[in-house]
């Protein structure tokens, strides 16, 4: 689920009003850090904030009442072709392990350029958890005296970031009840989610994000998620792979493995568990390779 291409924000309104109420205040924070869960909406918000604004004095501006950005809308359609002279999107690349400082200087570069129409710029910063010291470093420079009428909005995946990137920025925790959540994908997929997917496959941080990669993952793979057990669907996207082809996969596995830490009776062995969340810590915590970790994963505790 691409967050730029999504028109209709479900859930988050409170959140998304008082960024509108900021801005029209002339007090919305230049350098905003949204930190929450993975695939609970918070590039979706970002990127309907940055239609609102850019949108105001265009044709097919966007509904406040609804909620809802008009695909007419030339911003939207220059974003959607990553064309908008007033916008960067910083992500990382799907064949690298980290955002690079090449990516964070050729950001600058385009803004020690004129602003198109004298317009608020915005740079969205995805995924932040995968910037190496040096594209933080490099950040940081043009945080501590960012040019004017331009907005930093950055991602955190809930992960741990360096103190001196948390503190130049204001920091907004976003959280969605489950039952929220359940009314989100509801609307997104025209069904209960229990319906579609097995229970088990359900843990108490499922996001709609999630939700709708693994839909997707299964549909592209024809794996039966209703019927599929835990163990089996693990030992799947292991054993073909499927986490080497998608960053999303692998998110979203690491996501499994800590469920399955959490609910296997295979863990009457405290030494073993230890050890398992001791390599899961430092995998997710050091950004380590994979693969060596869900080897052994797969042959001490998938039986296999």
């Amino acid at each position: 689920m691409n967050p730029s291409n999504q028109v209709s924000l479900f859930g988050l309104k409170n959140f998304f009003n008082e960024f509108i109420r900021l801005y029209k205040s002339d007090i919305l924070p230049n350098k905003i850090l949204l930190s929450g869960p993975k695939g609970i909406g918070k590039c979706t918000l970002s990127y309907h904030l940055i239609n609102y604004i850019f949108s105001v004095q265009e044709q097919f501006s966007y509904n406040l009442e609804k909620n809802l950005i008009n695909p007419e809308n030339r911003s939207f359609k220059l974003i959607q072709n990553n064309s908008h002279p007033n916008f960067i999107l910083i992500d990382i690349n799907p064949e690298k392990k980290n955002i690079e400082i090449s990516q964070v200087r050729t950001m600058i570069e385009k803004l020690n350029k004129s602003s198109f129409n004298d317009q608020p710029r915005f740079i969205l910063i995805d995924n932040i958890q995968y910037m190496n010291l040096n594209s933080i470093n490099a950040l940081l420079k043009i945080l501590e005296e960012p040019n004017s009428n331009v907005y930093f909005i950055l991602i955190n995946n809930n992960r741990k970031i360096l103190p001196t990137l948390k503190s130049r920025c204001i920091n907004f925790k976003i959280i969605l009840s489950n039952n929220e959540i359940s009314d989100i994908c509801k609307k997104l997929f025209k069904n209960d989610i229990s319906d579609i997917i097995n229970k088990d496959l359900l843990d108490y941080y499922f996001t709609p994000g999630k939700v709708f990669n693994l839909i997707q993952f299964a549909s592209e793979n024809s794996i039966d998620i209703k019927n599929i057990s835990l163990d089996e669907l693990l030992y799947l996207i292991i054993s073909k792979n499927y986490y080497k082809k998608d960053l999303l996969i692998k998110d979203f596995l690491m996501d499994y493995f800590q469920l399955f830490l959490i609910n296997s009776k295979k863990f009457r062995n405290i030494d073993l568990y230890d050890y398992f969340v001791k390599q899961y810590s430092n995998v997710k915590r050091f950004n380590l390779d994979e693969e060596t970790f869900f080897i052994e994963f797969k042959q001490k505790l998938l039986n296999v």
